[in-house]
């Protein structure tokens, strides 16, 4: 069942965002270390205005587990996404400005989609697929019509499902040092009929 994510998904969530943060080879994680980046992000989620925030995701749960989820934002916010990290750190007495992620994302008059990752024993069952349908709620929410992605250019599997979709590519991107195809489409919407 794809649900609205809930403050209580904080711990199971960090272990499916963590999953992403190695993926990218960021930076903070080889910085901070997996244990305290779990820690950061499961504190972070009770903020509705984290990156990763409860408020601005969706998660598929089945039989009572957190099998997949699905984060992002309007383009509009991506200048606050990150306080709550920098506020958290702070509140644990690290006082220099420590960024999880250094690269802007989203590009103008978007919902941008951030993250979308499956727990691995639920992979192959369409879960994946499923959230990319639901982020149209998320956007609708927030009042966007065009949904964007960066999709790592040696992601081709990840490309072909977004292709499948209906997203186009639109531009390029360098994040963390890796080179990422832009991509967008718009928002679908139910005809209610």
């Amino acid at each position: 069942m794809i649900r609205f994510a809930k403050k209580q998904d904080g711990a199971a969530v960090a272990k499916l965002i963590l999953v992403i943060l190695k993926d990218m080879e960021l930076d903070f994680l080889e910085e901070f270390g997996e244990e305290s980046a779990l820690k950061v992000i499961a504190s972070c989620f009770t903020d509705p205005t984290y990156r990763f925030g409860y408020a601005r995701g969706l998660v598929e749960e089945i039989d009572g587990k957190i099998a997949g989820a699905v984060f992002g934002y309007p383009a509009s916010q991506e200048a606050i996404i990150d306080l709550p990290l920098q506020n958290y750190l702070r509140s644990q007495g690290i006082e220099e400005e420590i960024n999880m992620f250094i690269d802007p994302e989203a590009f103008p008059n978007e919902w941008y989609l951030d993250s979308i990752v499956v727990d691995e024993r639920y992979r192959g069952h369409g879960i994946g697929s499923k959230l990319l349908t639901a982020v149209d709620r998320l956007a609708t929410h927030e009042g966007e019509t065009v949904i964007g992605l960066n999709v790592d250019k040696a992601n081709p599997n990840a490309k072909r499902l977004y292709l499948r979709d209906g997203f186009q590519d639109v531009g390029e991107i360098m994040i963390s040092g890796h080179q990422y195809d832009h991509m967008q489409r718009a928002v679908k919407t139910r005809d209610r009929s």
